[in-house]
């Protein structure tokens, strides 16, 4: 078995029983511009620290599987024109290969639940694209909840898909979908949609106690815990909704198709908005930190009480 570069701060903090919170790292080699990606990066790991908690972002350098960067890998990860994007599908190609890579949900969410991390945050998940009852387009981050055991805090599902397709995927595979504080599922750059959530909770401790419940039954599978964008920096869904529609025609005539869709899509709306969901996506993705933060710790407090 291929084994994992394990930071030691992480290693320390697992050995203790501690919170430790899993990162994923396409947000800094595909999500940003260096140097704006490096200072997301480091903003978000001190976001966790200030909860006392330890952040582990996660990715491969060199072909090693790295679960927790120093600043300079991170740095590495920002500024190298030369990283590819890996899912669970191009893991092994990547490290066979030794190259750079960072790491998608679905890569992080089972190299974390290897590290034994089971909670993780970052800025919204993969689903169901439109119109993928055709085209079959349906992220790995799906199919990855229903196989790690790992609780991953987003501000729901990227707003570019299509949120109804992805909720009954996610309802087939047996993965809770919860709401935290809120009765309706968020859509990334909006704090709500029209779509309700099955599930509502109100506190970390309440999450970490469904967490505990579904691994000690045991189910497997991970789960989704939606927490919306900061009311301040959201766009409303109605505008984003409308935004994205103009976007997806424009794509569509420029003849944009399949792993091509998503980038365009994104610079679009960006210019759209004139920055503003540049804006809440930093927000909500250090929201998402605090929260996990907290789910961790409420997380690592029920095991040491389990364990007496």
């Amino acid at each position: 078995m291929i084994a994992l570069d394990i930071h030691e701060e992480v290693q320390k903090a697992l050995r203790e029983g501690k919170a430790v919170v899993a990162l994923e790292s396409t947000i800094i080699s595909h999500g940003m511009p260096y140097p704006d990606n490096v200072e997301m990066a480091k903003s978000v790991e001190e976001t966790i620290r200030k909860q006392g908690v330890t952040p582990a972002t996660i990715a491969i350098l060199d072909g090693k599987v790295k679960v927790g960067l120093t600043h300079d890998e991170i740095v590495t990860l920002g500024k190298s024109e030369e990283v590819l994007k890996a899912s669970k599908r191009d893991l092994a190609y990547v490290i066979s290969r030794n190259l750079h890579a960072g790491t998608t949900v679905s890569a992080t969410m089972l190299i974390a639940e290897r590290a034994g991390i089971k909670v993780f945050a970052t800025g919204g998940i993969g689903g169901v694209h439109r119109n993928g009852q055709n085209t079959f387009d349906i992220s790995r981050d799906l199919e990855e909840f229903a196989q790690s055991n790992v609780a991953v805090v987003c501000a729901g599902a990227k707003a570019i898909l299509d949120l109804p397709l992805t909720m009954e995927y996610l309802e087939t595979k047996g993965v809770e979908v919860v709401g935290y504080k809120t009765d309706k599922l968020p859509a990334f750059y909006s704090s709500e949609s029209d779509i309700d959530i099955p599930q509502r909770l109100d506190s970390p401790s309440e999450i970490a106690k469904l967490m505990k419940a579904k691994w000690d039954f045991p189910l497997k599978g991970g789960l989704v815990i939606a927490n919306p964008v900061p009311k301040d920096k959201e766009i409303p869904y109605e505008t984003m909704r409308s935004v994205i529609e103009e976007a997806l025609l424009e794509a569509k005539d420029a003849g944009i198709i399949g792993k091509e869709v998503t980038p365009y899509l994104l610079e679009k709306v960006a210019k759209k908005t004139k920055g503003a969901s540049l804006e809440a996506n930093i927000a909500l993705v250090l929201n998402n930190a605090k929260l996990a933060s907290e789910i961790a710790i409420a997380f690592a407090n029920d095991e040491k009480e389990a364990s007496l």
